[in-house]
């Protein structure tokens, strides 16, 4: 007799519950007069759907064209215009959010620099490793990007001898994949062979990219999502179990063959050879040189790393610049022509070469400012002591996040012809100097910003510096769909859907793949 009455009071407490919130929420809460949407007041699902649907880059720029430079999309959440250094600059006591939790296996000990919230932890690794992808470093890199990009022209070259049209978002993505394989293993993966995706790693990456995009969102949910995902073939937490053991395996690989040939190590770093170093040899020999400060765990993490953020980034710029120089008639023009002005034309071109090319340095500038790969907002947290920004106090566990595409097409910073493909703004501010300068420079950040800028952002600007040219130089490319059906999904990487071209020789190609 008393069941009905149990139900009725635990539904009078549940709407109770629920005035009370929805009475604080537009009373008391001290996020209360920053301007939103009107759902994003109560609940995450609206951020949720944003995010859902592909397209929030786009709608976070809209969303700050709308309400101004602090902009709520979820109840503590609020995305922001300015690259404040109390935030994202070095030594910033900003955490990164919860969001970022969906990124790690949920009952996984082992742990990877990009979702670590852990200021000191990340510090001190980063310390460690951040070696490994100076730009001193490149130079031994430089060989691996070198074989990649032979067989890329190569691909090219029959594409243009078939009349194939090709899809280069996809073959971006072989290249770049090879590319971190020979870079971390001494081994490309094969993609670029003949275009497949092997094991299913692509598909693996890009659930995997979707499932932590969307869990993070509710990161509590985590652990029971993915327990029962997990089990499902072809999830994207399914997807990340595969890379995990794929990296895994790749490590005990190569323990099993230092332990056959205990000379591998010796005959590398000997100054009569000419092998270079890949990244797992250095990653072991840190390891043998100080076992207690870099661990099977760092070496394991280090290796996932390369591949889930060496792959995708590269192969989304790539096919940004390319889209943008197909579709800018005037500006391939011109970068051929500083090609040529610079005796590359038949030659190949070298990393310092790309260097002192500053068309082709603004061109890629540009291209990255256009489309950079991110584009959500980096959720960091508010720490103890609250933070004041502009008239708005947040109080601590507040997330506050600046999402590189505001910031990129910011028009108080890069001009009313912020939406226009332009890498002339580079030249002519840096020209002028002064504050013009200094604000798009500290608005610029493809790679993230400050101790959590991206660590392999010098191997992505290799990768681009040297194909980019050698494409330029030996092949017209004719865009196979109209400017207007360009168009993107964001899943935390903004990927094209697709570009496809007609590849044809250039009248006058400059074989730069010949001399080496």
């Amino acid at each position: 007799m008393n069941f009905p009455l149990t139900i009725y009071l635990a539904v009078a407490v549940g709407l109770c519950y629920i005035i009370i919130y929805l009475i604080w929420v537009c009373v008391a809460s001290p996020g209360r007069a920053i301007p939103g949407p009107w759902a994003s007041r109560f609940t995450r699902l609206w951020y949720y759907r944003g995010i859902r649907a592909g397209s929030f880059h786009h709608e976070n720029i809209a969303l700050h064209e709308k309400y101004g430079p602090i902009v709520r999309v979820a109840p503590g959440f609020y995305s922001i215009t300015t690259p404040d250094k109390s935030v994202y600059g070095i030594g910033s006591k900003f955490p990164k959010g919860e969001w970022y939790k969906g990124w790690q296996h949920p009952t996984s000990t082992r742990w990877t620099l990009f979702p670590d919230q852990n200021i000191r932890r990340h510090a001190e690794t980063r310390k460690r490793f951040q070696g490994l992808y100076s730009m001193s470093s490149l130079l031994s890199y430089e060989i691996y990007v070198d074989e990649c990009i032979d067989v890329f022209l190569d691909k090219l070259g029959n594409f243009a001898r078939s009349g194939t049209t090709v899809d280069l978002v996809h073959w971006f993505q072989c290249y770049a994949f090879d590319v971190i394989g020979e870079i971390t293993y001494s081994e490309r993966f094969g993609f670029l062979d003949n275009g497949d995706d092997i094991a299913g790693t692509m598909a693996a990456l890009d659930k995997s990219m979707v499932y932590s995009t969307l869990v993070g969102v509710f990161p509590e949910w985590h652990p029971t999502i993915y327990a029962i995902m997990e089990k499902i073939p072809g999830s994207g937490a399914a997807g990340r179990t595969y890379l995990m053991n794929f990296v895994q395996k790749k490590v005990d690989e190569r323990e099993r063959a230092e332990k056959k040939a205990a000379q591998k190590t010796t005959a590398h770093i000997s100054e009569d050879s000419v092998a270079p170093q890949d990244f797992l040899d250095k990653l072991m020999d840190a390891q043998k040189q100080n076992p207690e400060k870099v661990t099977s765990d760092h070496v394991y993490m280090m290796g996932l790393s390369n591949i889930i953020a060496g792959s995708d980034t590269t192969a989304v710029s790539l096919s940004s610049i390319t889209y943008y120089l197909i579709t800018s008639p005037r500006i391939l023009s011109k970068l051929r022509q500083e090609i040529k002005e610079h005796g590359l034309w038949h030659k190949r071109i070298t990393f310092k070469d790309s260097q002192e090319m500053p068309y082709l340095q603004a061109v890629l500038k540009e291209g990255l400012r256009m489309h950079p790969a991110t584009g959500l907002p980096l959720w960091r947290v508010v720490p103890e002591g609250g933070w004041q920004v502009g008239e708005h106090w947040l109080p601590p566990g507040t997330n506050v996040g600046l999402n590189s595409w505001v910031a990129h097409y910011d028009k108080s910073v890069f001009g009313d012809d912020a939406h226009t493909f332009r890498p002339e703004r580079w030249e002519e501010a840096k020209q002028e100097g002064g504050e013009r300068y200094r604000k798009m420079e500290a608005n610029y950040m493809p790679f993230g910003l400050g101790s959590r800028t991206c660590l392999g952002r010098h191997i992505s600007t290799l990768e681009m510096s040297k194909l980019i040219p050698e494409i330029v130089k030996n092949f017209d490319l004719t865009l196979g769909m109209q400017k207007e059906q360009w168009k993107t999904i964001n899943y935390w990487f903004v990927k094209p859907e697709k570009l496809p071209v007609a590849v044809n020789r250039h009248i006058n190609a400059g074989n730069g793949n010949m001399e080496h």
